[in-house]
């Protein structure tokens, strides 16, 4: 027989690693399928993981599927594809995702904030569970109804349908804005806010009108806008041609938006941040591409997508998820300076 009609060599089998690892084939399932905690010694596990690595040992997923009846699929849904945020946040869940053997389907509801439809004839047969990350109120309708674990990112912690929440202490954030704002001088403020109904958006509103307002003196004006930049600049264009006196600072809800504002007050003629300092939240790349550079809060996307892969996973093997919001910060740049005198 020549070299061309030699037989492929044998896959190795969970049974060659349990050989090789001293240990059962039981121990060997328990380990690769990420559920040895509490059953198995570290040490063991670490056994298993090594003698796997040698031998090359790959699980059949298929079989392994059919068998516990499971998908190893989870469903990421985000408002939109378009902004970079959303993007960072799948690479995290994916990130954690790849290392159980899961895979992460990324679905946009439809036109970024609208109801989310089953993207499948059934997710209850395609999906092991669902992660929403920032949607809008009542948007998860279809989703909620497929009955599946539904793990909640940067949205109502008071939701009672999740069974698990990720979130980031935006209230913080919002509040290191004003205080910075505040400790500059300035006393009269726009806040360009999201027009999109989200949890998210509603707890940065509240914390910076909380803020200003036990500050004698400081005053906010509240202008809705949709989240893109002609929008943005559109809404404060028609603010800073408001009756009465100009606001000093304007506070947005996103760094999208905050680049609008940006727009609207050099059409105006006037100057960022010498006549009016500008704020963005998210610390996207737009901020600093635009000059000035914005001063922004800083999320931690990636660590968002890896918290909530996390957390679905521990409800699926049937333990608590990791608990507390996941801190924030203000990243100051050349869009904010001292309030100017008018």
């Amino acid at each position: 027989m020549t070299s061309a009609q030699q037989p492929a060599p044998a896959r190795p089998t969970s049974r060659d690693v349990a050989r090789a690892a001293g240990v059962s084939q039981a121990t060997v399932s328990l380990v690769l399928g990420d559920k040895w905690r509490g059953r198995v010694s570290q040490a063991t596990a670490g056994r298993v993981r090594e003698s796997a690595a040698e031998l090359g040992y790959r699980p059949n997923l298929a079989a392994r599927s059919l068998r516990l009846g499971s998908t190893r699929t989870a469903l990421l849904v985000v408002p939109a594809l378009t902004n970079e945020f959303f993007a960072r946040v799948y690479t995290g869940a994916a990130g954690v995702a790849a290392a159980h053997d899961f895979g992460v389907v990324l679905y946009p509801s439809p036109d970024g904030t609208g109801p989310a439809r089953d993207p499948f004839a059934s997710a209850r047969a395609s999906l092991d569970g669902v992660i929403a990350s920032s949607m809008a109120a009542g948007a998860l309708g279809a989703l909620r109804d497929a009955g599946l674990p539904l793990v909640m990112l940067d949205s109502d912690p008071a939701d009672p349908g999740a069974a698990a929440h990720v979130n980031l202490d935006v209230a913080d954030g919002m509040r290191q804005v004003a205080e910075h704002l505040l400790g500059l001088g300035h006393r009269r403020f726009v806040h360009l806010a999201s027009a999109v109904d989200s949890w998210t958006f509603a707890v940065r509103a509240r914390a910076l009108h909380d803020t200003l307002r036990a500050v004698s003196g400081a005053s906010v004006r509240t202008v809705p806008a949709a989240l893109d930049v002609t929008a943005g600049r559109e809404a404060v264009e028609e603010a800073l041609t408001a009756p009465g006196a100009r606001p000093t600072a304007i506070v947005c809800d996103d760094d999208i938006l905050a680049a609008g504002a940006c727009k609207a007050v050099r059409r105006s003629g006037l100057r960022v941040p010498d006549d009016i300092s500008v704020t963005g939240f998210d610390d996207l790349a737009l901020a600093t591409a635009v000059e000035p550079e914005l001063t922004t809060v800083r999320l931690p996307a990636e660590q968002v997508g890896e918290r909530g892969m996390t957390a679905l996973l521990a409800v699926l093997d049937g333990r608590p998820g990791e608990p507390g919001s996941l801190p924030v910060r203000l990243v100051v740049r050349g869009s904010t300076a001292p309030a100017a005198r008018t």
